[in-house]
């Protein structure tokens, strides 16, 4: 094909749509499509040339992309690269419009899209540009103030473009990118998510393998060994697992992965978040943390195979622990993570195997040979995967994933699933009590369909389940049941579709070359024949059990009911693949069984009418001719005899048998145009007998039998959907139908049989046309024009004609023409449509009816606008006509849409996405040919605004802004499409909409308004006029939209208009982006698109522009950019103007401003006048408009803000040192001289300037910069402290307000009122206006606002204690840049205030406060605040204020402190040293703050690879001080209990009561650091658990005092804990002395923890023999244990192992359980009366007991399937019902147990009983006879 190909069009092209070549008149589009790529090449490179961005860049751009929707990559790899090159230096343009770059980014994403086509040698792309892109936008730091507005979706674009991208990084790229981003790498800091995130996005994993010491062998050891050491799933985690997800799938067999398998696991199963144990609590972070579903399926793909299998051993233990939670009685959120992987593992296992075996070798390196999966691989996996699967079929989220899952292991081994899946198939299609079981199986059954039918690899005998299936499923086409009956249809439909119907039996006796399974198929078919009559007696019944007249007895309704219509699909669709693939013996039969049943009863026409035509129509359209002969003349001749009465024209209601007839008539129609033509005399009778009749269904049933006779005659469409080409005509001893069963289409030999129109069809449609619907026009024109009198209703008739008529040969009709609409943009390239063949060559000396009836309908329109507008049904009617004059050419764009829907479902439930490439059946690949013929019919984007077109849309314009508002809603759905068809036309139209809005007309209805306001508002899909991303538009809409307020007809009363403006003002501030104001191209594009211009093959349209032209583009591009500025300030002044109106309405003059608000950038400063409005509306009287103000003003401020120089430095010459070259984080001498030193501080002028001041806390933890970036000395900063002169106007503007005391009276009165009460908070807006006034203008407003705060200060109200608040955050964060001696001033004022502040603190401020703190010290260095934080530290806990106020300001610390992170060591051991006397603290909520304190303490000692032992406090050390103090409660015996009286007398409390008060801090602790720091300190927290173990209570019971219930949370929080190998051993001595301890409770509580912390860290568990071996010894230890809940407690931990897989049952194991059964117990001796009652339990009964429940907690372990071992211990068990107690009690419950969970499969667990076990069974499970 490709060397053909390159003949006409003179190169090999990249990759076009094969489709193409497959439609009838594919010997034109070679020539058509290199005649479009020669108009994009040379129009696009020169527009570029010519700087001309827009419309000629953006024009053509968008011509490219529909080229490669219609064509593919049909251009050369010279071009791709060009194409490529040109559009990645388009979207780096630094200062483009975000929309044109998200169009640019579209386009470069579909270019580069199939990586294949490109390799590494033929493309490079840099990577800076896009990280600088990705910077400016994701991380903008102008966004939140309001002078930046992206669009939401600007994200995922920007994404997919790095990933599109990152193949063609250069070999450098990764250093370069580690240097980059490493210096970011701090734990504790925002930057971490950023560095990961950035990490995961742009590194290349796709190297070739010599290249992998330059890719990801320079990070992988770092960032895996972050990932291992980090346990508390810290947010940036997640980005982590996607980077090694797609490293490991992009360099399979290259990486060991080994050693990190178990650690892999471990968090995995983790991630899933399933419940364990009875009291777990769960981490809010684990949930909202959790690893992507799609990520985890990727990595465990890849790392499947290879030589040590040691991923699938943990991948079947992965299952193995979780089948369980799949039975369809467990539910819970967790479920839908284990469903989606479920689905999408094995669909990811097809893919790597489709990668290894099928794919075509590409680039990309391929998988070597060691590490491919073999059938071994595969057969592991699918086994591991079959249990979860078969038991997931019927769980409550539907079986859906199940049946995918299926559908993908089925391609992978269908030996090892279809069975199964048949086991349960067969007899849920038995059973009637339980149509979900049905449902579900069925749907899993479609999915395996085509596996089965093949009978593939290992499973020969699959195909001869395909009868006995069709058969019993007919019984589910059950009226009764809906949902039963669409998955039977389904069902059918899909077996069907893979099975020719064919009879071949005679077959066996003629060849003996079958096989076996062969001979059975053949001898089977026989039954096929019986199946179609069978199933269409099925289907009758269902149609006479859903007539009109039995479903709704008196009600008449017209259309029908949902549900029925997909009934009515389903069963078309279903009985119309059945005769496809039916032979002509078997069609034969079926056509006369429903000719019989459609000719001898007479239906109603809505409900069984349809489905009965329908079926017909089926017939009709498999074989024309046979079908044909029965059913026209038939009709024909019913209805000439039934219309011979003169009167019936003219009759209300039509007689039922003649509907009927003209029904089935209109429906047989619908097929080949070529066999219609012999019927065509008598079609076109029937037609003149009946378009006339006056009732309305008739000729609505006539209209249809004329638009489906033109419609076969007129389009384009294949003819047969059959699945073998040919069909299944020959004689069954030349072709054995049964040897294509499931056979794929083959795309170079579809040999589709197309209907192409010839001559006569064309003729015959002309012939209709001029017959019928010339005299329609010619009436309806007479009465147009006042001629001649219709009725309504006639009219309405005569429009339905030529309505029919329009869509029955629309494709016919040439397009309508005229002079193009000039004068709406200039451009200097040109912009005009490109036509597309589809087939058909316009016959132009015949009339062309679309301009006939464009002029009648016209014509009409205006006669009846202006005599009888309330002729609604008519103006609906024309307006649908309209419509179709301008779009329709044979299809709708939503009739395709849906079908493409559809097509692309039914490809996914039918693929093999093993064998990959197009390996569809030949129906589906006909489809899509059709579709790819509709595509083009459809594309119609760009077109030339013709002068037609303009008239039309004017029509539609008074048709939306007339009377009556479905009128009105009708024309505006089809202004909308049809304004995103044509180039330009909003243009147009945009000031005709806006004088319906204009003050100073009077003669403008509420209607009109209305729609002019409609029409502005847009739809949801369509283009929205108010807000079209050009300057010269909006310059007009936004101030008319703002001036209607001023017009006569525009009423606030009516709350229809009201919720108009609202909706439009909302849609604005939704939709609007900024627009760009700089349109300029730079140098770097001017190469590329010159290399476009000079390429060949095929050769540009245009040549390259001369030198005159190119200075004359230059120029044009200065004056757009010019005139953008003029547009820009106009605007603003306009709606300013608006504003100041003072008639101007109150609602519009907020649209206004709200308007306005949308006009601040980061290029451009506000106007002057402006300023001035926003700065007096800070004192607004309205607080919706102050709000606006506020953030205004602080954008303004963001925008006058002077830059700062910077230089870089060295941080070695600071810390005078060499740079040191090995990887070292954390605290380091070099960067030492950044910590707090209290000697070192900066407390003179001097000082203040020689110090090197880092504001960002990051830089310098993980390692430095290449270059580190300080600010350079003052002198060469701007000048600081600016006179009144020496400021610019806008300056000016701001001074003036805030030196005016009554202004700033008026603006603190105002910002302290309160505004919802009790639920404000600290606002980031008001403290961005205080840090700009107090940056950009120093101290200068400091005078002014003093008195202010101090008296602010001393008010403990809420709203007061708030704005001071947001004052000094500013005031503290503004002052960065401010000379020392300006500094040292304000902290003179600022200590004091903030003294008095923190004393009056309450309730309500106290987060305020912190918030205020935190924001003050965040970015700054803290040497720069040590004013502030030697303040804070002077003695946060004194106890003055009471026990709240010293909470509160131990949380006001914990704020600063915690934003400085590592670099205030000295402050945190002063803290901490501080703090430690004082952890006894008698109050709740102190002791609470000083948990969460010591959390911040101790965050920064981490355990992080390469990391150094920090400098700040260690939690060893503290944990070894804090287990001294608490000795007397370690070792003391009697129970701890909460018995201290909060009171604070010093002197007579003991150590132990202390101890107590110290314990509970200390869980507060350890509860809040849980969530919080980034490992767990292990070692330091198990010294703590045996105290816990003793206080932790057992009951669930909330009235135990705090001490108690906490010791239980850290219990829980501790057990979920993630554990590193090397701590497991440590864990389990400690478990085990606990163990020994002498607290019942203890030994319980061991269990629970137990329980979760082993599930928790499961693979982590396994991967150490010695581990598992210890749990089991402790597990059966504590079975013997002499306290009975302890034992049973036990019993449950062992099956919970049992159940997860942890512990086996073995020999071993089950002979120490029946031995310790056996022991003996000692004879009840005989008591003398009144003797003690002897309850202390013989430690034979123990043993006895502890053996009973080892063997209940075997079977209670397994309670879903009956494993070999069950049935002998159930025996055994049962020998013990009559023991003492507690051995029976233990022994009911069990077999209760058993019994519960095994009832509902108890037919498949009988079979593994002996006859004997199920007598005793039975007994024992039977309860006895009440009255025995």
């Amino acid at each position: 094909m490709k060397k053909e190909a390159s003949s006409t069009l003179g190169f090999v092209p990249q990759k076009d749509i094969v489709y193409n070549k497959l439609l009838p008149y594919e010997d034109k589009l070679d020539e058509e499509s290199n005649g479009i790529l020669a108009q994009i090449k040379g129009n696009l490179g020169r527009a570029v040339q010519l700087r001309e961005i827009w419309p000629g860049v953006l024009f053509w751009t968008r011509k490219l992309s529909t080229y490669i929707r219609l064509y593919g990559r049909k251009f050369s790899k010279e071009d791709h690269v060009l194409f490529i090159k040109l559009l990645y230096e388009l979207v780096t343009i630094p200062r483009l419009e975000i929309s044109m770059m998200q169009g640019f980014a579209r386009l470069l994403i579909s270019l580069l899209k199939k990586k294949e086509l490109l390799s590494r040698d033929d493309l490079e792309l840099p990577w800076r540009p896009l990280y600088e892109l990705q910077d400016r936008i994701l991380y903008s730091k102008t966004e939140h103030l309001g002078l930046n507005w992206f669009p939401s979706s600007v994200e995922n674009v920007l994404r997919t473009l790095v990933k599109s991208c990152r193949p063609y990084f250069p070999e450098s790229a990764t250093q370069e990118m580690l240097d980059e981003w490493r210096p970011l790498l701090c734990p504790f800091d925002v930057t971490m998510q950023k560095a990961i995130g950035y990490f995961e996005l742009f590194l290349p994993t796709t190297l070739p393998p010599e290249l992998h010491h330059k890719g990801f062998k320079l990070w992988f050891d770092e960032l895996i060994s972050l990932w291992v050491s980090v346990q508390n799933l810290p947010s940036w985690e997640v980005h982590l697992v996607s980077l090694f997800a797609r490293l490991a799938n992009d360099n399979i067999g290259y990486i060991d992965w080994d050693p990190y398998i178990p650690k892999i696991f471990t968090r995995i199963l983790r991630s899933f978040n399933l419940p364990v144990g009875s009291s777990q609590i769960l981490v809010s972070r684990y949930v909202t943390n959790a690893y992507d579903v799609n990520h985890v399926v990727t990595w465990v793909t890849a790392m499947l195979g290879g030589p040590s299998k040691q991923a699938q051993t943990q991948l079947s233990g992965l299952f193995n622990s979780i089948t369980s939670f799949f039975h369809p009685s467990n539910h819970g959120r967790w479920l839908m993570k284990l469903m989606k992987l479920l689905q999408r593992l094995p669909a990811s296992v097809v893919r790597r195997l489709h990668r290894e075996r099928y794919r075509k070798p590409t680039w990309l390196a391929p998988v070597p040979e060691s590490h491919r999966l073999t059938e071994q691989d595969i057969a592991d996996f699918v086994e591991s995967m079959k249990q979860p699967v078969l038991l997931a079929m019927f769980s409550k989220t539907g079986s859906l994933d199940a049946a995918q899952a299926l559908q993908n292991l089925a391609l992978l081994r269908p030996d090892l699933v279809i069975p199964p899946v048949l086991e349960k198939t067969y007899p849920a299609l038995e059973t009637l009590t339980e149509p979900h079981q049905l449902t579900a199986t069925l749907s899993c059954m479609i999915g395996v369909a085509r596996s089965l039918v093949t009978g593939g690899q290992g499973f020969a005998e699959g195909p001869t389940h395909v009868l006995p299936l069709l058969m019993r499923a007919l019984p589910g086409v059950d009226p009764n049941d809906f949902s039963k009956c669409m998955i039977t249809f389904q069902f059918i439909a899909t077996f069907v579709t893979l099975v020719p119907l064919v009879d071949c039996s005679s077959v066996v006796h003629e060849r003996n070359d079958l096989t076996e399974v062969e001979r059975e198929l053949c001898s089977a078919s026989a039954e096929f024949e019986d199946f179609v009559l069978q199933f269409m007696d099925r289907c009758f019944a269902l149609i006479d059990s859903s007539t009109l007249e039995q479903t709704r007895e008196e009600m008449e309704t017209e259309k029908m009911t949902h549900l029925e219509s997909l009934v009515e699909l389903g069963l078309s669709s279903t009985f119309s693949t059945i005769l496809t693939q039916c032979s002509k013996e078997i069609f034969q039969v079926a056509l006369e069984k429903v000719f019989i049943y459609a000719t001898t009863n007479i239906f109603e026409t809505r409900v069984a009418g349809r489905m009965v035509a329908d079926m017909c129509r089926a017939a009709a359209k498999c074989h024309a001719e046979e079908s044909l002969k029965l059913f026209v003349p038939h009709c024909c001749n019913a209805i000439t005899q039934l219309m011979a009465n003169e009167e019936v024209l003219n009759e209300e209601e039509l007689d039922k048998e003649l509907l009927w007839n003209l029904q089935l008539l209109s429906e047989v129609t619908r097929v080949d145009g070529d066999q219609l033509l012999r019927y065509s005399t008598q079609l076109v009778q029937i037609l003149q007998l009946t378009l006339h009749l006056k009732c309305k269904q008739g000729y609505s049933l006539a209209c249809n039998l004329l638009y489906h006779t033109l419609r076969s005659s007129a389009l384009i469409y294949p003819k047969e959907y059959c699945s073998v080409p040919g069909g299944f005509q020959e004689p069954v001893q030349d072709y054995l139908p049964i040897k294509d069963w499931g056979r794929p289409g083959d795309l170079w030999n579809l040999k589709i049989q197309w209907h192409v129109p010839d001559g006569e069809e064309t003729a015959f449609v002309f012939y209709v046309l001029d017959l019928l619907l010339q005299p329609e026009l010619q009436k309806l024109q007479r009465y147009a024009q006042g001629e001649q009198d219709m009725s309504r209703d006639d009219v309405l008739q005569s429009l339905s004609i030529v309505h029919h008529c329009l869509l029955g040969a629309g494709n016919l009709m040439p397009p309508l023409c005229g002079e193009p609409v000039s004068e709406l943009v200039h451009s200097m390239v040109q912009l005009h449509e490109t036509n597309l063949y589809t087939g058909v060559d316009y016959d132009l000396s015949r009339e062309n009816y679309r301009e006939a009836i464009c002029r009648v309908m016209r014509m009409l329109l205006h006669h009846t606008l202006e005599h009888s507008e309330d002729d609604t049904k008519s103006l609906f009617s024309i307006i649908k006509i309209i419509n179709d004059l301008l779009h329709f050419k044979g299809s709708h764009k939503h009739e395709f849409d849906s079908r493409w829907k559809s097509f692309s479902l039914v490809k996914k439930s039918m693929e093999n996405r093993l064998l990959g490439s197009k390996q569809h059946i030949r129906a589906l690949l006909i489809d899509r040919v059709m579709l790819q013929h509709e595509l083009r019919n459809l594309t119609v984007e760009g077109c030339d605004y013709l002068n037609v077109h303009q008239d039309l849309m004017r029509d539609l314009l008074r048709l939306s802004t007339s009377t009556y508002s479905q009128v009105r809603s009708k024309a505006q759905s089809v202004l909308f499409s049809a304004l995103s068809t044509y180039n330009f036309c909003c243009r147009d139209l945009i000031p005709r909409v806006l004088e319906f809005l204009e003050p100073s007309r009077s003669d403008v209805t509420q209607q009109q308004f209305k729609g002019a306001l409609y029409c502005l508002l847009g739809n949801h899909i369509g283009v929205c006029l108010a807000n079209l991303q050009y300057w010269d538009c909006i310059a007009l809409t936004w101030p008319a939209i703002v001036r209607s307020g001023l017009s006569p007809s525009m009423s606030l009363e009516k709350p229809s208009v009201v919720r108009l403006f609202d909706d439009l003002a909302d849609k604005i501030h939704r939709q609007y982006e900024t627009i760009g104001i700089d349109f300029t191209i730079p140098e770097s594009c001017l190469a590329v698109a010159l290399e476009i211009l000079n390429s060949s093959d095929p050769v540009p349209c245009l040549t390259p522009a001369s030198q005159e032209e190119e200075q004359e583009g230059i120029q044009r591009q200065e004056e757009k950019n010019q005139a953008s500025v003029q547009n820009y300030e106009k605007l603003v002044q306009d709606l300013l103007d608006c504003i100041y109106n003072s008639n101007m309405p109150w609602k519009f003059e907020h649209i206004a401003i709200g308007f306005l608000s949308l006009m601040l950038r980061d290029d451009h400063p506000l106007p002057a006048p402006s300023v001035q409005f926003f700065v007096e509306s800070l004192n607004h009287d309205s607080l919706s408009v102050r709000k606006v103000a506020i953030s205004a003003v602080a954008g303004i401020l963001k925008q006058l803000k002077r830059p700062h120089k910077k230089v870089p430095v060295s941080p070695y010459d600071i810390y005078g040192d060499k740079k040191v070259d090995v990887l070292l984080a954390g605290d380091r001498p070099d960067n030492q001289w950044l910590q707090y030193d209290s000697r070192r501080l900066p407390r003179s002028q001097q000082d203040w300037e020689e110090c090197c001041f880092i504001e960002k806390t990051h830089w310098g933890y993980y390692t430095w910069p290449r270059k580190l970036m300080l600010y350079a000395p003052p002198e060469e900063q701007p000048k600081q402290g600016l006179s009144r002169e020496e400021m610019t106007e806008r300056e000016r503007i701001i001074y003036d307000h805030f030196s005016d005391p009554v202004f700033i009276d008026q603006l603190i009165q105002f910002l302290s009122l309160e505004d919802r009460k009790g639920k404000d908070k600290f606002s980031p807006r008001r403290f961005c206006l205080f840090k700009g006034l107090f940056r950009n203008f120093d101290d200068a407003f400091l005078p002014m606002l003093r008195p202010h705060m101090e008296r602010l200060a001393r008010d403990s109200h809420e709203s007061t204690q708030r704005c001071v608040a947001e004052i000094i955050s500013g005031l503290i964060r503004g002052s960065k840049h401010w000379s020392y001696s300006k500094v040292e001033k304000l902290w003179a004022l600022l200590c004091p205030l903030l003294r008095t502040a923190l004393s009056n603190i309450t309730v309500e401020t106290y987060a305020d406060w912190g918030t205020c703190i935190a924001t003050a010290c965040e970015s700054r260095d803290p040497r720069k605040l040590h004013w502030l934080f030697e303040m804070l530290m002077e003695s946060p806990v004194n106890g003055e204020g009471g026990s709240f106020v010293d909470a509160c300001r131990l949380y006001v610390l914990q704020g600063g402190l915690a934003q400085q992170e590592w670099r205030v060591p000295e402050l945190l051991h002063r803290l901490l040293q501080y703090l430690e006397p004082k952890l006894t603290q008698v109050y709740k909520n102190v002791r609470e703050r000083i948990g969460s304190v010591l959390t911040y303490i101790f965050m920064i000692d981490v355990n992080l690879p390469h990391t150094q032992p920090t400098t700040s406090p260690r939690i060893s050390e503290f944990t070894e001080r804090i287990l001294a103090r608490l000795k007397p409660l370690i070792e003391g015996d009697e129970e701890i209990q909460n018995h201290v009286l909060e009171d604070n007398t010093e002197g007579d409390q003991d150590e132990r009561t202390q101890a107590i008060k110290l314990l509970k801090t200390v869980l507060k602790w350890l509860m809040t650091s849980a969530g919080r720091s980034f490992s767990s300190a292990v070692p330091e927290q198990l010294q703590l658990l045996p105290l816990l173990f003793k206080i932790a209570p057992v009951e669930n019971d909330d009235s135990y005092d705090e001490l108690k219930q906490d010791a239980k949370t850290c219990l829980s929080l501790m057990s979920q804990g993630l554990l590193y190998p090397d701590q497991i051993p440590q864990v389990l001595s400690t478990l085990q002395e606990i163990a020994g301890s002498s607290s019942w409770h203890a030994r319980y509580t061991v269990l629970t923890y137990l329980q979760i912390m082993v599930f928790y860290n499961l693979f982590t568990f396994r991967s150490d023999p010695k581990s598992v071996n210890d749990v089991r010894a402790l597990v059966l230890r504590l079975l013997e244990d002499e306290q009975l809940e302890v034992r049973e407690m036990a019993a449950t931990t062992l099956s919970g192992f049992l159940q997860c897989n942890f512990l086996t049952m073995d020999a071993p194991m089950q002979a120490h359980f029946e031995a310790l059964c056996k022991t003996r117990l000692p004879k009840k001796r005989r008591r003398e009366l009144g003797s003690v009652v002897d309850t202390i339990p013989s430690s034979d009964l123990v043993r006895r007991h502890a053996g009973v429940l080892g063997l209940s907690a075997c079977i209670l372990s397994s309670p879903y399937d009956v494993p070999t071992w069950m049935p002998q211990i159930l025996m055994d068990l049962s020998a013990h019902l009559n023991d003492t107690q507690p051995i029976e009690m233990t022994v009911k419950k069990t077999l209760s147990d058993f019994r519960r969970t095994h009832h509902d499969n108890w037919q498949e667990h009988k079979q593994q009983f002996t006859d004997d076990q199920l007598l005793v069974l039975t007994d024992l499970l039977v309860s006895p006879c009440y009255y025995a």
